[in-house]
Formats: structure tokens, sequence, C-alpha cells
């Protein structure tokens, strides 16, 4: 698995272990686009009843909309709130 490295240079890269650079503003945007994803994926997941996963498994008849992969991807949103949160916090500063 790859894994970026933040060394803190003033040339605002990342550097990546395979040996290639990721601009930091690539990095920013990409985790602001985490959180609003997995919410669209919960939604998307929970809201479309009647699909044909609905079909295939008799027992998803009675379940609950907030189980499974819908209670996942709203943990995954939640999870990926820091970057939201530090924005919002950056941004309400006088």
């Amino acid at each position: 698995m790859s894994k970026a490295i933040s060394s803190g240079c003033a040339s605002g890269e990342v550097h990546h272990e395979a040996g290639g650079t990721v601009p930091r503003d690539t990095v920013h945007w990409l985790s602001l686009a985490a959180a609003p994803t997995f919410a669209f994926m919960a939604f998307a997941t929970g809201g479309l009843h009647g699909g044909p996963p609905e079909m295939l498994c008799s027992a998803a008849l009675g379940a609950s909309p907030l189980s499974g992969m819908v209670l996942m991807y709203l943990l995954m949103s939640l999870f990926h709130l820091a970057p939201w949160l530090k924005l919002i916090s950056h941004s309400s500063l006088p």
C-alpha cells in the first residue's frame, strides 16, 4: 500500500513513497470531496428502495434503512468531516 508523506517543505507538495509528488492543493480538495461523496452514497443506497438487492434478499424486506451499507457510508462521511470542520473554523475567523 502506498502512502503520502508530508515533509513540511515550502514547495507545497506532498512526497509520495513511490518517488513522485502530489500538489498540496490536490490533496486538500480530495480530502474535502470524501465526506459529501460518502453522504451521497448513503442517501443513494438508503433512498432507492425496491432495487435488485431487495429482490434477491428476502431478509431485506423488514430491515432498517440504517443498517448495512447505509450505516457504513454515514459513518465514513462522519469520519471524513475533519477537513470541512477545519475549513469552516478558519473561514469564520474575523
